[in-house]
């Protein structure tokens, strides 16, 4: 790697704003055992003229699952979970589980297992339109956030034994769909620790890794350095309301949503990176997770004839499959948020790259300033 070519994404981060693709970001770039770079660009809070530091707090969004793939993986290596476990077994209530097939709700064919939820092939999705398991998790997923914001009294377990009574949109283990899987299984963890999810994650993973700014619900303090969600409307730069108590749109922050519910800082995440680049060791020598347990994490679940093209599922996260993909080497793997934050790792070129923003106009893992991104860190490789 030429380091001083990694002046390309301070370029991209500029450019990005100057051409109002993004309000503000900022990112690092860590290689060959050490940080090559912190750079960033425009602002956290636009009206405040804020800038973007280390330990600006982002919602993660969906960078949330690799954590809870990682927590899973901890109790499976321990040998309280396994892969091939009926989810009933921990949540009885998806015993009965129905499937939406041939514009019938029928009794599934097979049981709903672990490793559907690690692989995100479970047929829970975010909801919808298109089959009747996908309105009914939309009904249920507004009446849940309204009475808990009213009440504040749905828990993590309780959420998951009213998705048990909804059909999925197809029989466990036959396709993918990105959805409410891993919120599904940090219910199953809170059932088989004996420990509330959030405290789960604390124990296991955050003090080990010493992420002090990541968690479900931030204190005053962190709510202060927490960025502002990002809009544009009539093509200005805006200010979007996220509800008081609230990380992921108006689902409830108590609610510990382990697809979608933690912050964290650039600070912070990387840190979480940099075990996963050590194969599940800290940066003291504390080991999360065993090699061989490590590498499940990270190797395709999802099979090619399910999932074809450049990219599959491992679980918790997206793993590079083919030489084709623009910019990232086979083998590297990640995860992106709904609104801008991306990471990956790359075993082969000992690197990881962490990108961090809230924007509700460019997000996911093919956001055009997270692309922006790659590619600048891979333009600084020679030949």
């Amino acid at each position: 790697m030429n380091y001083n070519n990694l002046q390309n994404i301070q370029n991209a981060l500029n450019l990005g704003v100057k051409n109002k693709k993004i309000v503000g970001a900022s990112c690092l770039v860590f290689h060959d055992g050490k940080e090559r770079g912190f750079w960033h660009s425009g602002f956290a809070d636009v009206e405040n003229k804020k800038e973007f530091s280390r330990d600006t707090i982002i919602r993660l969004y969906s960078m949330s699952k690799p954590v809870t793939s990682v927590a899973a993986m901890i109790l499976i290596e321990r040998g309280i979970l396994d892969f091939t476990d009926e989810v009933s077994q921990y949540i009885p209530e998806f015993a009965d589980l129905t499937v939406c097939k041939d514009g019938k709700i029928q009794k599934s064919s097979r049981p709903l297992l672990i490793q559907d939820l690690l692989n995100m092939t479970s047929g829970y999705t975010y909801g919808g339109n298109e089959d009747e398991g996908q309105k009914q998790t939309s009904a249920l997923l507004s009446e849940l956030n309204q009475s808990v914001l009213e009440k504040n009294d749905i828990s993590t377990l309780e959420v998951a034994k009213r998705l048990a009574k909804i059909p999925v949109s197809f029989e466990p283990g036959t396709d993918y769909q990105y959805g409410l899987s891993a919120d599904i299984m940090g219910a199953v963890i809170e059932v088989a620790s004996g420990m509330k999810y959030s405290e789960f994650l604390k124990k296991e993973i955050f003090d080990p890794c010493g992420m002090t700014d990541t968690t479900f619900t931030p204190t005053a303090e962190q709510e202060k350095r927490m960025v502002a969600m990002h809009n544009r409307v009539d093509g200005k730069n805006v200010v979007a309301p996220i509800p008081v108590g609230c990380i992921f749109e108006d689902y409830p922050a108590t609610r510990y949503l382990g697809g979608a519910g933690l912050v964290s800082s650039l600070s912070d995440y990387a840190k979480f990176a940099k075990m996963l680049l050590n194969k599940g060791k800290t940066e003291n020598g504390t080991v999360i997770l065993k090699e061989k347990t490590f590498n499940q994490l990270c190797t395709p679940q999802v099979s090619k004839e399910v999932m074809p093209g450049e990219e599959r599922w491992g679980l918790g996260v997206r793993v590079i499959t083919e030489e084709s993909y623009p910019t990232l080497a086979v083998g590297s793997f990640g995860w992106s948020g709904a609104y801008g934050s991306h990471f990956w790792v790359d075993p082969e070129n000992k690197i990881f790259a962490v990108y961090m923003k809230n924007s509700k106009i460019d997000g996911g893992s093919a956001n055009e300033s997270a692309v922006k991104f790659e590619q600048a860190v891979y333009s600084s490789f020679t030949e």
